[in-house]
This record gives structure tokens, C-alpha cells and sequence, in this order.
């Protein structure tokens, strides 16, 4: 993606965010329920913006047809299209944020028990819970408390009906982010 990476990726969630995935919202309606919760939580502007763009590798799979009832590890295909547009406080809470559902699932009591019957599915796809030794060792990465937010964002994201802000007033947020990571190149 290049400087028009925005417009870009506005376009891709008009013309796809439609679709459903499996759960009772669509993508965009799930993208903008992440994005609120995250603000409501005082989130700050780069993990307001990962949890807006945090399935944008399931968009890139559909415009290409290349969805599939196997894991095709959405995380790294976004994380991937983002990490020159983006930097790391947006683009790493996207690619950990299946393994911090793991993570949960392995570290916190009853959280798998709360996952949606898609996620719930998917868990399985993705590798199941990390074991103990396994969620140490995420717990070591960078990122991984943004990650474990943005986790917690995702699965609250799925409230059919629920009001939402239009895609294009997260644009001067993403803006300003995407600009911010120009001048530091």
C-alpha cells in the first residue's frame, strides 16, 4: 500500500465489508464496534486504529477468493499490508490478536467459555490454547498487552444492531498515524 493507503483501504471495507464471517455482524459493523470499544476504553489513537483494522486480512482473502475453511492466518496477511503504512503500536496488536484469543483461552478462567460459537470454531483452526509454556512466552512480546486489548475488543465487537460510527470518521485518525509514520521513515 502507498500513500493512498487510506482511501484504499476505505474502499476495500465499501465494497466487501458486507460480508459476514460467521458471526451475526458484518465486517465493517464488527470493525466499527472494535473501534468504538476501544475509544470507550480511552484506547489510545493507535489502538483505536488496530482494532478498526485488525481483520483487514479477512477483506484482503475475500477480494482475492481465497477464503477457506482452513486458518489462512489473517493476522500476518493484514499486519503484512499495513506495516508500510502503519507503525508497530498499530500493525503488532494485529498480527498478535489470534494468538492473544489463544493466549486467553490458556491464561484466563472461563474465557474460552465466553467465545462466540464462530470463534469458538476458528480457535480450533488457529491451534487451540497456547500451553503454559506457550503463554509465557507471549506474554514476552512486545505488544502483547495492546494485543490482549485488542483481543477483548474483538470478541465484544459482535452485537447485532448495535449504533456505530460512519468508517470515514476514523479517516483524520488514520490520517494523522499514517503521517506520523512517514516522518519518522
Amino acid at each position: 500500500m502507498n500513500a493512498a493507503a487510506i482511501e484504499t483501504i476505505f474502499e476495500l471495507f465499501e465494497r466487501l465489508g458486507a460480508r459476514h464471517y460467521g458471526e451475526g455482524v458484518s465486517q465493517i459493523e464488527h470493525a466499527l464496534q472494535c473501534a468504538q470499544l476501544a475509544e470507550a476504553d480511552g484506547a489510545g489513537d493507535s489502538l483505536i486504529a488496530a482494532a478498526l483494522l485488525h481483520d483487514l486480512g479477512h477483506l484482503l482473502e475475500a477480494d482475492e477468493g481465497a477464503e477457506s475453511e482452513t486458518d489462512a492466518r489473517h493476522e500476518v496477511r493484514g499486519a503484512a499490508a499495513l506495516r508500510s503504512v502503519f507503525g508497530p503500536d498499530v500493525v503488532q496488536p494485529i498480527a498478535l490478536h489470534v494468538a492473544a484469543k489463544r493466549y486467553l483461552c490458556a491464561a484466563e478462567p472461563g474465557y474460552a467459555a465466553r467465545l462466540s460459537e464462530a470463534s469458538t470454531r476458528t480457535l480450533k483452526l488457529q491451534g487451540g490454547p497456547f500451553s503454559v509454556r506457550q503463554a509465557r512466552r507471549f506474554e514476552a512480546i512486545p505488544h502483547f498487552a495492546a494485543a490482549v486489548r485488542l483481543r477483548r475488543y474483538d470478541e465484544g465487537g459482535k452485537l447485532d444492531g448495535a449504533a456505530c460510527r460512519p468508517l470515514r470518521d476514523y479517516a483524520g485518525l488514520l490520517n494523522e498515524l499514517h503521517a506520523g509514520r512517514t516522518r519518522r521513515r
